[in-house]
């Protein structure tokens, strides 16, 4: 454990608000939480304890959304490989989460094989168009952990739009054949006047070139170089024929690359605006509010280093416990920050599974009751009281 002040004496009331990111590669957000919750009430069981999963509009921003209290609304739609899945949107009042990843994520091909020429963002404007049927006017969509590289050209088909080849044939998926792509149909889109569509995260780059979406995301995603260059040409085609269409000027703006291009037509066709995603999805989870009152708020993520600074969620939970007066300590797979640095980060301590677990296969094997026994050492230091 690392610690930048001493822990204060908690007040008489509260609760301990665990609102913990995700440890990409062994457990969900929403996992994390529920084993510190486990360990806590083994060891304090007097201590009420709310469990709040945080996400930064990528993997699990819908289950986020979900454990906060919001509807969980499921649809069959299709994969990035055209397979059918069954994806969650998130619902409140008129506002939808979407998340990218739900429909059209890493997680969604057959086997984990990747399909950089052919992976498409379909189900993902099937989710919007299921969002817009059940009233939604307001839509976040989350664009992390994407398969694909089409510039959201699947997200347009999603909608109801058509991608024609010269012969009037509708195009085959993803971002190789936008080469081919002649005209567009875009009379079937939905009436999208009134709808507020923002999309939750980091601003990337524009659509094309060598800071682009296939420079960018077409190696992750398993394509080579040669393959790069084709969805590039593709990416160009596309965006001359959907600035057109749309009267929009939209690859070169800020968020344009994101997901592979999925940012672009979220630009382009859904007038969509972009947010920090952490700092978006905190306040539709009103961390701030939740941490009123808190003995002690619990935050973490797999790796907590310098890049954590750039703004993600349990960042962006800290200074937000902060602001309404809790302590703030983290847990992590590994630390990266220590005192002046984490002190700026509003975070009090950190304890980590490589202090009592060396060997990093079984740090992410055992990820679960490492947490559980972790939480041991923070109810000594932050709770005290009797033990059970």
């Amino acid at each position: 454990m690392v610690s930048a002040d001493r822990p204060p004496e908690p007040p008489a009331h509260g609760h301990v608000l665990l609102a913990p990111g995700r440890f990409p590669g062994a457990l969900t957000a929403a996992q994390v939480a529920r084993h510190l919750a486990a360990g806590l009430r083994r060891a304090r069981p007097d201590v009420p304890i709310v469990e709040l999963p945080v996400a930064d509009g990528g993997d699990g921003t819908v289950e986020a959304a979900v454990a906060a209290g919001w509807s969980r609304v499921e649809v069959e739609v299709c994969g990035p490989t055209g397979r059918p899945v069954t994806a969650r949107l998130a619902l409140r009042d008129r506002t939808a989460v979407v998340e990218l990843a739900e429909a059209s994520g890493l997680r969604r091909l057959p086997g984990g094989k990747p399909s950089p020429l052919t992976a498409s963002s379909l189900g993902t404007g099937q989710l919007v168009a299921h969002a817009l049927r059940l009233g939604a006017r307001r839509i976040v969509l989350g664009l992390g952990g994407g398969a694909c590289t089409d510039g959201g050209a699947g997200l347009v088909q999603g909608l109801g739009g058509r991608l024609l080849d010269a012969l009037g044939k509708d195009l085959p998926p993803g971002g190789a054949a936008l080469r081919s792509l002649h005209a567009l149909d875009l009379r079937a889109l939905p009436d999208l006047s009134g709808v507020e569509v923002v999309v939750a995260g980091d601003t990337a780059g524009p659509l094309l070139g060598r800071g682009g979406a296939a420079a960018l995301d077409g190696p992750p995603r398993g394509a080579t170089r040669d393959e790069v260059r084709v969805l590039d040409a593709g990416l160009r085609r596309w965006a001359d024929l959907a600035e057109a269409a749309s009267r929009r000027a939209a690859r070169d703006l800020p968020g344009a690359g994101a997901a592979g291009g999925v940012g672009f037509a979220a630009l382009a066709f859904l007038g969509a605006t972009i947010e920090p995603g952490a700092a978006l999805m905190l306040d539709l989870l009103d961390l701030t509010g939740r941490a009123r009152g808190a003995h002690l708020v619990v935050t973490g993520e797999g790796t907590l280093d310098t890049r954590s600074l750039r703004g993600t969620a349990p960042i962006g939970v800290a200074r937000a416990a902060a602001r309404a007066g809790a302590p703030v300590i983290a847990v992590a797979g590994r630390r990266g920050l220590t005192g002046e640095r984490l002190r700026k980060a509003r975070i009090q301590a950190v304890y980590a599974l490589d202090d009592i677990e060396p060997d990093a296969e079984r740090r992410v094997r055992r990820a679960g009751p490492l947490l559980e026994q972790l939480t041991v050492a923070i109810a000594d230091e932050w709770l005290p009281g009797p033990r059970r």
